[in-house]
C-alpha cells in the first residue's frame, strides 16, 4: 500500500479531483469521471490516475461494463481529510495544530463568519 510514513492516505490535487466524482457515486468509469471534472483533462490523464490511486488501495477496480472497468471509493473522504491534515500539520507547522488554525485564521481565505463558526465550535467543545 503507497501510503505516507504515518499510514494517512495523501492525494495529488488530480488525484482529489478524481475522487470527488468517485466518492460522489457508488462506482464510476474513467469516462464518467471525464465527463463530470469541470475543466479540459485527457481520458488518458484520467485513466493514469485511476491506475495510481488503484495502486494506492484508495479505489478499487469493479466490473466491467462493456469496454470499461467500473472504480469505487476504497477509503472515505473523511479518512483522506483527516490524514491529508495531520500531514500538512506535521510538515509545515511542526505538528501543532494551534500553529496550523492560528495560521489560518490569520490568512485572507477565512471571513468573520468563518472564525464566528469556528468560535462556537469551541465553545461547544469546551462544554462537553
Amino acid at each position: 500500500m503507497s501510503r505516507s510514513s504515518k499510514g494517512s492516505v495523501d492525494l495529488t490535487r488530480c488525484e482529489a479531483e478524481v475522487m470527488d466524482v468517485v466518492w460522489e457515486n457508488e462506482f464510476v468509469t474513467v469516462n464518467d469521471v471525464v465527463n463530470a471534472i469541470d475543466r479540459n483533462l485527457a481520458y488518458t490523464t484520467v485513466m493514469t490516475t485511476m491506475k495510481i490511486l488503484e495502486e494506492k488501495e484508495i479505489v478499487c477496480r469493479g466490473k466491467k461494463i462493456g469496454r470499461a472497468y467500473t472504480y469505487s471509493a476504497n477509503v472515505s473522504r473523511e479518512q483522506v481529510r483527516v490524514g491529508m491534515l495531520k500531514s500538512l500539520t506535521d510538515q509545515l507547522f511542526g505538528g501543532s495544530a494551534r500553529s496550523l488554525v492560528l495560521s489560518l485564521m490569520q490568512s485572507d481565505a477565512v471571513s468573520a463568519e468563518d472564525i464566528e463558526a469556528v468560535k462556537e465550535a469551541a465553545e461547544k467543545l469546551g462544554d462537553s
